[in-house]
């Protein structure tokens, strides 16, 4: 649709921002809707009943989801393949970005089934902070053509960095620097991975 919509687009400008959304969009539904789902049909309950402690069986599902989230990840770029030359693409740079956008994402999802009740709330929840992405990450839209005063919110979101070193190994037009770029994905997964133990123990196990 972006390639017809824009006929003198490259498919490999748009393949990091199809790689991003579909590792974002499959975590976050993955863990946000089927955590929540369990709960509200009390299967997550059985599951509390179960010999083994919480948080072996929530990394279990965040693992499980970061696994789903990085499959997601080589859907457009195997289907790329057909049509475009990737052997320019950076696939060690690449493979590392997809991990940490996965691990960010995933937990963000795991932030979200934390916090809501019902399978409608986790959807709403989830959408409040994916589609807003969609617009402020480069993904589709250069960060560069973005309105100055929409800038800084962008870079408050850990995707926009993980865009930006896809953007870099596959079509080489990062802005930022990879290191820092890899810094502050692993600062914001450190964080809401924190937040998220701190509101397991405050609803799920006290």
């Amino acid at each position: 649709m972006q390639l017809i919509r824009s006929p003198g687009g490259s498919l490999l400008e748009l393949l990091p921002g199809l790689i991003a959304m579909s590792v974002l969009f499959g975590t976050t539904s993955m863990l946000a809707v089927t955590i929540t789902f369990e709960r509200s049909g009390r299967s997550f309950d059985r599951l509390l009943l179960a010999p083994i402690s919480v948080s072996t069986m929530v990394l279990a599902k965040i693992t499980g989801a970061i696994v789903f989230g990085i499959f997601n990840a080589f859907v457009p770029v195997i289907f790329a393949a057909f049509f475009v030359n990737l052997g320019a693409v950076n696939w060690g740079v690449m493979l590392l970005a997809v991990l940490l956008i996965a691990i960010t994402s995933t937990l963000l999802g795991l932030l979200i089934a934390v916090s809501a009740k019902q399978v409608f709330e986790a959807q709403t929840f989830s959408n409040f902070f994916r589609f807003p992405m969609l617009f402020l990450c480069g993904l589709f839209v250069p960060l560069s053509s973005l309105p100055v005063f929409v800038r800084p919110v962008s870079f408050l979101l850990p995707l926009t960095y993980g865009t930006d070193i896809l953007n870099g190994a596959i079509a080489g037009a990062n802005l930022l620097s990879p290191m820092l770029c890899y810094g502050v994905l692993l600062a914001f997964a450190a964080g809401l991975f924190l937040v998220c133990l701190h509101n397991i123990n405050r609803k799920w196990i006290l």
